[in-house]
């Protein structure tokens, strides 16, 4: 019998949490996301090399998202087939993309290739979550938190990259579509590896009609807005703009890379710790403590910057709090969507990841405004106090994950 019907027949989750698969599947999303983690600390390049407004560099990341539109197709397409092969080919497809953004030529050639590299990456985000979940047992928080362990490795490893680069080579892009090699390279490997891994999602049937499915998901998609949104605007400012707000405080463009990646390697303990609390203390607790605590470390860092100049490095043990309370949340909020929807996980996964889409996209407009017009201290201020805007929609989630 075909691996993915066995999959159907028995479903993943009788198993408990399947550490091999479950690492497996977070290791695909670092590679990944070590590629598409380049573009934050490429922007200031990019600004200086086509003399772009902060607000067009800041589009830059829109294009690069705008595939992600497709993701609840994409999960309801999940919902009924295998497209474990599509997670397979990520990293290879996104690594080809994002490193030819070095000899682009053009603002529409950016766009377009960071727009490819999205469509990967959508692939990726709506089917390998769901994987995640379905070998993590009952332990979901502790399956997304590795899930976005992967990412946040990812995404600290790809500025560092990106900084070693501009180490060696301060003056051209034109060697980093070199580094596609490992992508490809990252592909066969996960070819071996996750080629028997179920990437059917509902279980042992075949998920409600996506009609049926959105209708009741409706009355948990408001509260779901209102926290995703308040928390888009500081998760922007410190995952988009960090670089070129630092290098606008006078920091280098290495450093700027730097610093995107401490607050990075912070979220990869604060996913993981964050997602398998949730299990034991409830997922709503978890994004109270974060939604209260980060905006007082997004002033620590506001007014840690004046030591910049000094050279001193007192932002960094910020960075890592900041790090570890704002990035700790998406897990939590990956499995809430998850097990609140179980007959049509990846259809409401995609939801979920449509709407983030979304909500960034509003928030790199009003921030990258803000830095035009008053500076992106400015921006970075409005984006602390934000959060606390969240505390009201948060009675309106479900409570789930808390263990009697």
């Amino acid at each position: 019998m075909p691996a993915d019907a066995v999959a159907a027949v028995q479903p993943a989750e009788a198993e408990g949490f399947q550490t091999d698969r479950v690492v497996t599947i977070s290791a695909a999303h670092a590679v990944h996301d070590t590629y598409t983690g380049f573009l934050p600390a490429l922007l200031p390049a990019f600004i200086e090399n086509l003399s772009l407004s902060k607000t067009e560099a800041g589009l830059l990341t829109v294009f690069n998202q705008a595939p992600w539109l497709l993701q609840p197709v994409i999960g309801h397409l999940a919902d009924r087939a295998s497209m474990r092969y599509f997670v397979i080919l990520a990293p290879g497809v996104s690594a080809t993309a994002m490193t030819l953004l070095g000899i682009a030529p053009s603002y529409a050639v950016l766009a377009l290739l960071l727009m490819v590299a999205g469509l990967s990456s959508a692939t990726m985000h709506a089917v390998g979550p769901v994987m995640a979940g379905r070998v993590s047992g009952k332990s979901l928080g502790r399956g997304m938190g590795f899930w976005m362990v992967g990412g946040e490795m990812g995404r600290f490893l790809g500025p560092l990259v990106i900084a070693t680069y501009f180490r060696l080579q301060p003056d051209s892009l034109a060697g980093l579509p070199w580094l596609m090699v490992g992508g490809w390279l990252a592909s066969l490997l996960l070819f071996v590896r996750l080629r028997d891994v179920p990437a059917r999602t509902a279980g042992e049937g075949q998920g409600l009609p996506w009609r049926k499915a959105l209708r009741g998901m409706g009355p948990f998609l408001l509260p779901l807005v209102g926290v995703v949104l308040v928390r888009a605007f500081v998760v922007t400012a410190l995952t988009t703009y960090l670089p070129t707000f630092l290098t606008e405080e006078g920091a280098q463009l290495w450093l700027a890379g730097v610093a995107l990646s401490v607050l990075e390697a912070a979220g990869v303990a604060g996913a993981l710790l964050g997602g398998t609390l949730s299990d034991r203390m409830g997922r709503r607790r978890i994004i109270l403590l974060s939604l209260v605590v980060t905006p007082f470390l997004m002033f620590a860092f506001l007014a840690a910057l004046v030591w910049l100049q000094a050279g001193a490095l007192v932002l960094f043990p910020i960075l890592v709090l900041l790090g570890f309370s704002a990035l700790s949340v998406t897990p939590v909020i990956m499995a809430l969507v998850q097990e609140s929807f179980p007959e049509n996980r990846a259809l409401a996964n995609g939801v979920y990841m449509t709407i983030g889409f979304l909500t960034r996209t509003g928030a790199v407009l009003v921030l990258g405004s803000l830095g035009d017009l008053g500076g992106m201290r400015l921006a970075f201020a409005v984006s602390a106090v934000i959060p606390l805007l969240g505390l009201p929609f948060l009675s309106a989630l479900p409570a789930r994950g808390a263990r009697v």
